[in-house]
Order: C-alpha cells, then structure tokens, then sequence
C-alpha cells in the first residue's frame, strides 16, 4: 500500500496503555501515510490505569511508528488531555521534531486552527460564555485548575474528574453534555476568531459548521481509538473525518 501524503493529521484518545486501544489498528493506519504534521491531541497514553504489567507491543509499535515519523520529517505536536495530565508540568518543550504543550495554533491556508483536548470543559459547562470572553488565556487558567480539582479530587477519595465517563451514565445524560460541550468550544472558538476549532475527549468524532449570534467555526472532532477508530485529515484546504475500515488495511504488513 502506497503511503498517503497529508498536510495534517490530528489523533486523539488512544489510550495506550489498556485493553481497549485499538492500537494494532492505529498502527496500520499511521503505516498508510506520510503526514507533514501529526497532532496528538490527548489521552494518547493512559496515565490514569497504566501499569508496568500492561503495555503488550502493540502499544510499544505506536510509539516506535511516531518515532518514525518523527525521523521521516513529520513535525509532531503533542498536546496533553486529562488521561496523559502528567505531561502538563513539560508543557511547552520542544524536542526535535517534537512539541510538547497543553493548546495549539496552526495557521492552515490563511485560516486559524484552534486545537485542544476539551477535557477542561468538565469544569466549566455552565460558564462558557463567561469563559469565552477570556478567550487562551482563560483556557490556560482552567488547565491548571483542572490539575488542582483533580488533586483535590484524588485526596478525598472521589476520583478524577472525567466527562468521557459522565456521559455515558445515560443516554439523556449524554446527548446533553455532548450538546454543551460542542457549544462551549464553539463560544470559545468564535470569541478567539479561529475559524476551525479541533478537539477530542469525548470520543464522538464529527465535523460540522456550527453558529451563534456571533458568528460561526467549523467545528472538528477527532474522535477516538476505542470505539470509533477515527482521524481528522486535512489536505489541499479541505478537512475530512477518516475512519478505519479493516478491510483497507489486509494487505499491509504490521512490522514496525
């Protein structure tokens, strides 16, 4: 199989790390294709139930094939989510080919891409127009109360805040937080005048244009390596949603 060239490439939410990363089947996908730049756009490595028993090679041959990349001249931008938070205290290190930080922004064509895990939202549903008036800077404080909450959290036994898990508590429960969480990056969005806002977290991939009073975004999610199997590409100005289709990928050889 021919490898695909592609300006960028945003993956979120593998979850390396555990039984449920679909990470053999990432690693054929990463195989297929020859990405200027690759965004990993949080919880790629799950720090919240990583152990040293659980990491089957699988998992190792997604790293290898980043590192890869990386050597092949693709430009790796590393954003942390709640899952992987850990990283946020080596957030802006830049390492080669590699970048480690908590919030992107890539100028596409003249356009501006806003690019974030979302796992802040969690904290913040209620207030998002007042948050969007802060615009990054607003971002970057809830960023680190997200870490103190969860400390807190941690210390009184109640666990980490997660949304990914809140939803999926009901089906009324979810389509309402889906619903705010959407509308939240769009405020967001539109108060910074980004033009595509690209996040992850939730694990439901979609790509729509999304407005308000105050303008519109085209709104990108990239969806996840559970259960969904999804990627966001852009080429030659255009976005598009991937999605991993087994039988495209029979004949490709999973060596690293």
């Amino acid at each position: 199989m021919a490898k695909r060239p592609i300006e960028l490439v945003v993956i979120s939410d593998v979850h390396l790390g555990t039984p449920g990363s679909h990470a053999t089947e990432l690693n054929r996908y990463l195989k297929s294709i020859k990405p200027n730049i690759l965004v990993l756009n949080g919880d790629i490595v799950d720090g919240w139930r990583f152990k040293r028993s659980y990491f089957p090679d699988a998992h190792f041959k997604v790293l290898r094939r980043i590192l890869k990349l990386m050597e092949q001249g693709t430009r790796v931008y590393y954003i942390t989510g709640n899952h992987d938070e850990f990283l946020r205290g080596f957030s802006d290190s830049d390492l080669g080919r590699l970048t480690l930080t908590d919030q992107l922004v890539l100028e596409l064509d003249g356009r501006k891409a806003w690019i974030f895990h979302g796992d802040v939202f969690d904290l913040c549903m209620k207030h998002s127009k007042r948050i969007a008036k802060l615009g990054a800077v607003g971002y970057d404080l809830l960023i680190r109360l997200n870490v103190l909450v969860n400390r807190v959290s941690m210390a009184l036994g109640r666990g980490k805040v997660s949304l990914s898990k809140r939803i999926k508590d009901s089906v009324k429960k979810a389509v309402s937080f889906v619903s705010d969480f959407e509308a939240t990056a769009t405020e967001l969005a539109i108060a910074g005048g980004y033009d595509y806002v690209v996040v992850g977290h939730i694990h439901k991939p979609d790509l729509k244009r999304m407005e308000t009073g105050d303008g519109s975004v085209l709104y990108l999610n990239s969806g996840d390596w559970v259960e969904n199997l999804t990627a966001l590409e852009y080429h030659n100005g255009e976005w598009s949603l991937f999605q991993y289709r087994e039988a495209d990928f029979m004949d490709l050889d999973e060596a690293a």
